[in-house]
Parts: structure tokens; C-alpha cells; sequence
């Protein structure tokens, strides 16, 4: 069962929905906004007051999984005036505008934390009023928003940063898929052509500095003939692409509220060495090549999510990911600063409709950049956000875990008794006869055991019985022949 994995249901299933429904209310989820909330969300969405500064000359995209209404992030690129180097114009949506500290809105929101995704399922931060509606930087709308000028040069290297509030209109809504197919038959405008080119310049720095970003698969499960399959789909260079943009308005923010001593960051300790000798055990034992003479991150980047072995790798990964927290501070730095997979300081601040920090993060850069007080709801909240945004976390962390053991269960409830090829991807240390196999055919990773006690086969290709496929308990296990 990897964890950060993204499910997408394209089928519809009775079974599915009770086991959704049954989560929910085992993990005590949020349900419809009560009344008075979505009243408030009502009310704002027709009085919010739209930002003095008009950028809505500048032709914005949004590229988003298709479908999607609550955009967040607004692109424009163009060319510096010297041509030699780029502005990166990012509209990030103004929910401040629309919400305020105490009012009904803000307070459901840090109940919540943030947007639940589950198997075609989404439990949102904000009313839809706001996060579908009103806030949305959905196309040919006017919208209020945090616009960043990032400058880059020839290289890609931020310069010159700046946040202020504008008026904002997105002139065309992109999907991943959309946008791939445009920049592949040259049909991509100069907006999406230079996207391309920024984004290949930031993943090169990336790589210069030591970061690292999971290529992580998205689980899709389909319908055929009756018969339900997981199967994994791998990134686009697109969203690659994209997701440098968010990186690099997330390290300019950091370097404004460093600079300034006050704000919120995302934090990652570096991995422990055991847990990184733990990795290259899972490597050998999938038959990947990982030579002692190359790092986590340069190993990590050689990884082609395509290949089944590899894609059990790259959720492998994903533990090292495990200890990230957030940082306040207001007048001295923290110890900690770094999020060592990004190998440099960060905060987020581009998803304030599906992330409560985001809000918080872009109010403290709007004020260092505006040369005024941070607004005094923002360090009242500051302190305590930490505990909310980590205790929303693991409560989405416990949500998705099960809404991919149920979905698992669904796909494999009518196959027990049969036997399947897999390979062995962990071994338990003090268990040996117990560990997890991957069965790339159909997408899953699973419980396995010993059936004669003996210690099970690390990386080696076996054919296993599954035994347990049970959609109520959302449990599936299988037995080494």
C-alpha cells in the first residue's frame, strides 16, 4: 500500500462508495459545511472589494488535472526586455480577500487544514462558493490575487522577487494532457513554449544544488468487462514542469521571510543514514543498480517511473520524507530552516484554496514586500499553526493509506485463490518470514508471508496466492508459494 499516492476512480462501484463512506466516518472526516459557513462564503463571494493594481493585460494559463475547479495558480512567462532571461508572472488565488481571521469560513478552515482527496472524492478546505467559485482563478473571470514577479536569468537563477495584490484574469485553462499534446505538435503558445524552457532550466538547478523530486505515480483505477484494475500513470514532463514554478515561488517566499525573520516554512531534517542504507538494501533487492559512489539524490533522479521495479522504488523513497514539519518564527531563525529534498529554504504559499498555511505564508510576503507591519491576525495565528497543519496532515496521510487499501481490496475481491507474479520489495527485520511484495500487473503492493516460515526472498521474482481481499476490513494478503 504506497503512501502519497494519488487514486483516481474512473468507475463507479457501490462497494467503493460504502467503503468511502465508512472511512469517513472511522477517521471522524469533515462532512457538508455546516449552514452559517456557507452563508458566510456567500456573502464574501459578493462583497469582496478587488485590488486597486489591474494586471489583467497580462494573458494567464492555468494547467491543472483536467476536471479541476479549484485553481489556485495563475501562469505568465515572457522574455526579459534584454533577452537574456525571463519574468515568471505566478498568480497565486487572494483568499484573504474573501476570508477573514474569525470569521465562520476561517474558523471551519482551520478545522479542516486542508482538502481531503480521496477515490474521486475531494472534501474541500473552502465552501465551493469560494474554492469553485469566487476565489477560483477559473477563465475569463476577473479574480483578485497574490501576484509574484519572479526574475530570472539566462540560467534560470532567481533575482529581483516581488508579491503584491492584483486584479488577475487566466485567458485559457490547461490540462496536464492538453498541454502536452500542444507542446508536442507545436500547436503550444509562447506562454506553454517558454514553461518548457524554464522549467528544463530549474529542474538543471535542481540537480546543481541537490534536490530532488520524486517522480511519484498517480493510481488510476478502470473498468473493464466488469473487472476493476489499478494501473499506474506516470508523470508528464508538463507537470514536472509546473511543479518547478510552485518550487520556485516557495524558496522565493522563504528568502523573503529569512531576510525579514518572521513567517512560516516547510522544514525537512536531513535523511538519517540508516534509513538511506535501508533504501540501498530495497534497491539490491529489486535488482536496481545504485553504485556506492552515487548519492540519494543523483540515484533517485536515475529511477524511470515506467518500469515496474522502479516505480516500487520511488514510493520506497518516499520514507525518507517522513519528519517534515513547519517552522514559525517572529525575530530569531529556527535551528532547523532547510527542507532537504528541496536542498534549499521553502514555505508554501501557492495552494491557499486546498492548503490553510498557504494564506498565512503569502500575507507575511505581502507585507515585507509592501514594507509594512505583517497584519496582526497573522502573528496571532502563527504559533499554533504548526500543530493544526501537522495534525491535518496526518489525518489526510491516514485517508488516503486507507482509500488505497480499500480500493485494493475492490480490485482483488473476486480473485482469491489465485496466484500472481510479484517481487519481494522488504523483508521485515525481526520478522523475516513477513514482509511486502509488489504485484506490477495489476498495481499493487501488498502484505506477503511465508507459508513454510522461511525467511522470504528480498528482490527476488516469486509467485505468491493471495489469500485475504477483504473490502470491509480493506485487507489484502498474500502467501509465498
Amino acid at each position: 500500500m504506497p503512501s502519497n499516492v494519488v487514486v483516481r476512480v474512473k468507475a463507479g462501484s457501490p462497494e467503493l462508495q460504502q467503503g468511502l463512506e465508512a472511512i469517513a466516518k472511522e477517521l471522524d472526516l469533515p462532512g457538508e459545511f455546516p449552514a452559517e459557513v456557507t452563508a458566510a462564503a456567500e456573502r464574501a463571494a459578493a462583497s469582496a472589494v478587488p485590488p486597486e493594481l489591474d494586471r489583467t493585460d497580462l494573458p494567464f494559463i492555468t494547467i491543472d488535472p483536467a476536471g479541476s475547479m479549484d485553481l489556485d495558480q495563475a501562469l505568465h512567462i515572457e522574455r526579459a526586455a534584454d533577452g537574456g532571461g525571463f519574468r515568471v508572472h505566478y498568480a497565486i488565488a487572494d483568499v484573504a480577500a474573501f476570508v477573514h481571521a474569525g470569521d465562520p469560513v476561517d474558523v471551519e478552515a482551520h478545522r479542516r487544514g486542508e482538502t481531503l482527496y480521496g477515490a474521486g472524492t475531494r472534501i474541500p478546505l473552502h465552501p465551493a462558493e469560494l474554492s469553485e467559485g469566487a476565489a477560483s482563478l477559473l477563465p475569463d473571470q476577473v479574480r483578485p490575487a497574490l501576484l509574484w514577479s519572479l526574475d530570472l536569468d539566462a540560467a534560470g537563477t532567481l533575482g529581483e522577487v516581488r508579491v503584491e495584490r492584483a486584479r488577475v484574469r487566466s485567458t485559457a485553462r490547461w490540462s496536464y494532457v492538453d498541454a502536452d499534446r500542444a507542446l508536442a505538435d507545436g500547436t503550444a503558445g509562447e506562454v506553454l513554449t517558454l514553461l518548457r524552457e524554464v522549467g528544463e532550466l530549474r529542474l538543471k538547478q535542481e540537480t546543481e544544488r541537490g534536490g530532488i523530486s520524486l517522480p511519484l505515480p498517480e493510481q488510476e483505477i478502470d473498468e473493464a468487462d466488469g473487472a476493476l484494475r489499478l494501473v499506474f500513470r506516470e508523470q508528464l514532463p508538463v507537470e514536472q514542469w509546473n511543479a518547478q514554478i510552485s518550487l520556485l515561488t516557495g524558496m522565493a517566499a522563504a528568502g523573503l521571510m529569512i531576510g525579514a525573520k518572521v513567517g512560516i516554512l516547510r522544514t525537512l531534517p536531513p535523511p538519517d543514514p540508516r534509513d538511506v542504507a535501508r533504501l540501498r538494501r530495497v534497491a539490491k533487492g529489486l535488482r536496481i543498480t545504485w553504485p556506492q559512489d552515487l548519492d540519494y539524490p543523483g540515484f533517485v533522479r536515475s529511477l524511470d517511473p515506467a518500469v515496474s521495479q522502479h516505480q516500487a522504488m520511488v514510493v520506497a523513497c518516499t520514507r525518507l520524507l517522513r519528519g517534515s514539519g513547519y517552522a514559525v518564527f517572529d525575530g530569531e531563525l529556527p535551528e532547523q530552516t532547510r527542507h532537504s529534498a528541496i536542498a534549499a529554504e521553502y514555505a508554501h504559499v501557492t495552494a491557499p484554496l486546498r492548503r490553510l498555511g498557504d494564506r498565512y505564508a503569502g500575507e507575511v510576503c505581502l507585507a515585507i514586500c509592501a514594507g509594512t507591519a505583517v497584519p496582526a491576525w497573522v502573528l496571532e495565528a502563527l504559533p499554533g499553526l504548526p500543530k493544526t497543519l501537522q495534525d491535518s496532515a496526518r489525518r489526510a496521510g491516514s485517508y488516503e493509506r486507507a482509500v488505497l487499501d480499500l480500493v485494493e481490496a475492490a480490485v482483488l475481491a473476486d480473485r482469491v485463490g489465485e496466484s500472481f507474479d510479484a517481487v519481494v520489495t522488504s523483508v521485515r527485520e525481526d520478522d523475516p518470514d513477513t514482509g511486502v511484495v509488489v504485484l506490477a500487473e495489476i498495481g499493487v503492493e501488498a502484505p506477503v508471508t511465508s507459508a513454510g516460515g522461511s525467511p522470504l526472498p528480498l528482490g527476488e521474482d516469486v509467485r505468491v496466492t493471495l489469500t485475504t481481499a477483504d473490502l470491509a476490513a480493506r485487507k489484502v494478503a498474500f502467501t509465498l508459494q
